[in-house]
């Protein structure tokens, strides 16, 4: 199908300067040209977006199609089948809220995937981690202190499995890999939503991290990790980690380091928000209640540390379960550090180059994938504009119109 965009000011994903007086040829999926109406092509199909803000479809990299329940102990417990239908939900409501792409951060998965290939799932493009990897004890193992096993077998939940040691580990990765993985996922600081494992608690030897590093590398992926801590923001920097999620207590050396290695940072701050607001009507464990407290707002000066060095900052929102619903909260949360524009790039082309899609994602340019959103109003003067789902009138994901009501 053939169709051309017009009558709207374009945010190409990069420039503060909008392009005014274009219009964008979009044929197979692809954006082929972008010229003066006058100047393009027939097509089946014009459509007149009405003034609307034209910008490339937004990009959640830090999504849990499968975190149903903010306890995460509870996920295990339910069968695959309902927590597919759970994650359909999920992703069909990013997509309607402008985000046409995702990456999973942990669980997410061939089935899921080729679910939305073949249309079975109207949903976003989908990057996928299969198993995120805990060691023992760690902030992926939810088994409580007093779980019984029954066998010997190492723990393997329905978002992540356990490996201990660096041959483990690599076997453990390998087999994502196998499975169709795009990145892999490390678990290397403590975490919130365990109860048994401090903030502080170092995981992961760096042996086990650069194990992990190798491996992703032989099929040109890479690693994430979960990262609270500065130290562990270090270790996963000098051992080739790509992606550090959260980075909530970071220091300025620990962003000196992302920039040095080249690396990306992707602070999460709409689950923070949530689980402050909601935590204890949700009937969260003490444990987990002291966590959210003790976090307070030192994830802004760990956001300011990473701006300053010029660090590149992705957009994540590790939203789980009922929350999901916040995740253009996002936006307003970052405005007491960064602008307007360094938000809208971090959801578009700095998440593109961190899927590896720099020029594919994240773009209003001839040759990228044509996902292209339309909202009513200028977010460069109102970011808040997101949260109101119904001011965005038009979405585009790969080349075919979700919605037109403009």
């Amino acid at each position: 199908m053939s169709a051309i965009l017009h009558n709207g000011p374009i945010f190409d994903g990069h420039s503060a300067d909008l392009l005014q007086g274009q219009a964008i040829y979009v044929e197979d999926g692809l954006i082929r040209e972008i010229a003066p109406l006058d100047k393009l092509p027939g097509a089946e199909r014009r459509i007149d977006l009405n003034g609307h803000f034209v910008m490339p479809g937004l990009i959640d990299a830090h999504f849990h199609a499968y975190g149903i329940e903010v306890d995460l102990e509870k996920v295990d417990h339910i069968s695959p089948a309902l927590r597919s239908l759970h994650a359909r939900r999920f992703l069909e409501g990013a997509l309607h809220r402008g985000f046409t792409t995702v990456r999973d951060a942990a669980g997410g998965d061939l089935p899921l995937a080729t679910a939305l290939e073949q249309g079975l799932i109207d949903g976003p493009r989908f990057f996928f981690p299969g198993l995120a990897i805990s060691q023992t004890g760690g902030h992926g193992d939810f088994r409580l202190p007093d779980h019984y096993d029954a066998c010997a077998c190492a723990y393997c939940g329905a978002l992540a499995t356990v490996a201990d040691g660096p041959d483990e580990v690599r076997r453990v990765v390998r087999d994502q890999l196998r499975k169709g993985a795009h990145h892999i996922k490390l678990f290397v600081s403590g975490g919130v939503l365990s109860r048994t494992d401090p903030i502080w608690m170092r995981q992961f030897s760096d042996a086990e991290i650069r194990v992990a590093v190798e491996e992703a590398e032989t099929r040109r992926a890479y690693v994430m990790a979960h990262v609270h801590t500065n130290e562990a923001t270090l270790r996963c920097v000098a051992n080739g980690v790509r992606s550090l999620e959260h980075v909530t207590i970071l220091e300025r050396d620990g962003a000196d380091a992302i920039v040095a290695a080249g690396a990306f940072a992707v602070p999460t701050f709409a689950i923070g928000d949530a689980m402050k607001e909601r935590a204890e009507q949700m009937g969260l464990p003490a444990a987990i209640l002291d966590k959210v407290r003790a976090m307070g707002d030192v994830a802004y000066a760990s956001l300011d540390h990473l701006r300053q060095a010029g660090a590149q900052i992705g957009f994540g929102t590790d939203l789980l379960g009922p929350l999901m619903d916040r995740q253009a909260r996002e936006f307003r949360l970052r405005l007491p550090v960064c602008s307007p524009v360094e938000i809208l790039r971090s959801a578009t082309s700095v998440n593109a180059a961190l899927l590896q899609m720099e020029g594919k994602l994240g773009t209003i340019a001839p040759g990228a994938c044509a996902d292209i959103i339309a909202i009513d109003g200028n977010p460069l003067d109102d970011i808040a504009l997101f949260e109101q789902q119904e001011r965005i009138g038009f979405i585009m994901r790969d080349g075919k119109v979700v919605r037109c009501a403009l």
